[in-house]
């Protein structure tokens, strides 16, 4: 294992330590606790809205936690949830009167201990709290039908969900509204991606899976769970097709429909790559007359030094665009008006 660390025991609070050192103007720890980041900038009267999950996915969580996104996270070991006593501290400190969204991925751990948290908010402080679980890779189940329980993995698609309840939260709206557009952002959402190679936690020292030289995984988790199929590394136009069709499938779709593409980095994949990824992406969804309003290409949920990259499609309409074009200003992600 070759890192950039000191040691395995001190990589996660190192690395709060640098961000917290390099965006002072914009993040904070509360207390003593690196692992509960909040924002600097606190606004009366605000829904607070509050994300966490475990390290290892930079700029998820914790990069969103800004002006016109998040106003907290609170932060696990590599891949492992964050304590309810955490998430409660950073749930009372960006509470302002207005109440708090949580806003979350798709997993038992963090289900569990998020649903603790508020219970003691609620029992403790009297803080009113909503929870809006993200769950949009469609290699992980089957679709979820009206009033079955979702059980797809929150994936990198989550960004855009942060992104249009934090413009929603700036807006001054009250919780049940900004409950309602995370709602409405995970419900046109959706998201498939591809490994090249496996990632490794610096405690465990070693590969998390592995993958042939040869071979790739479609549909793989960003912990290495069992995507839905693996094989010879195909070309990226063929890595393409094979990913973006679910994903159209899943959402109902009609010339002349509008979308944000994000596609994502994994952790190892160079953006030229990237770019040719969304090449093809560009030219399938012209061949549908589906509008692209604009394309994020980057990384935006990491899985170490994992190789891969996901495919996220956001359906969008007149109030989820207009949402998502307002600024933003966090340490990972920077946006004027658009």
């Amino acid at each position: 294992m070759k890192k950039i660390i000191n040691s395995p025991e001190n990589f996660v609070n190192e690395m709060l330590e640098g961000i917290y050192s390099a965006h002072p103007d914009m993040v904070k720890p509360v207390a003593e606790d690196v692992r509960c980041f909040v924002s600097a900038k606190k606004i009366n009267g605000k829904v607070g809205i509050a994300t966490g999950g475990g390290s290892g996915h930079l700029p998820l969580f914790l990069g969103y936690v800004g002006e016109g996104m998040l106003d907290g996270c609170a932060i696990g070991d590599v891949f492992q949830s964050p304590s309810p006593e955490q998430i409660l501290e950073v749930t009372r400190a960006i509470s302002s009167g207005a109440g708090v969204l949580y806003i979350y991925g798709n997993y038992n751990g963090d289900i569990f201990n998020f649903d603790m948290a508020a219970e003691m908010a609620d029992f403790e402080d009297g803080i009113k709290v909503e929870t809006v679980v993200a769950g949009e890779d469609v290699a992980s189940a089957g679709p979820s039908a009206p009033g079955q329980k979702n059980t797809r993995r929150g994936v990198a698609g989550i960004f855009f969900v942060y992104k249009c309840a934090g413009a929603a939260a700036a807006e001054m709206l009250n919780l049940a509204e900004v409950k309602r557009i995370a709602e409405k952002a995970c419900e046109n959402v959706r998201t498939m991606g591809v490994a090249l190679s496996p990632c490794t936690v610096p405690r465990v020292g070693r590969p998390s899976f592995e993958l042939g030289e040869d071979e790739m995984e479609i549909g793989m988790g960003i912990h290495g769970e069992p995507g839905i199929r693996r094989g010879k590394l195909a070309s990226a136009d063929a890595i393409v097709d094979e990913m973006l069709k679910p994903i159209i499938d899943d959402i109902p779709y009609a010339a002349g429909d509008e979308v944000a593409v994000l596609i994502n980095g994994l952790g190892a994949t160079p953006l030229e790559e990237q770019y040719i990824m969304y090449r093809r992406v560009s030219q399938i969804l012209k061949e549908k007359d589906i509008s692209v309003y604009r394309a994020f290409v980057g990384e935006y949920a990491t899985a170490m030094e994992m190789s891969g990259a996901s495919i996220t499609l956001f359906k969008l309409d007149d109030e989820l665009k207009r949402l998502l074009a307002a600024p933003a200003n966090t340490p990972f992600f920077k946006q004027m008006q658009l």
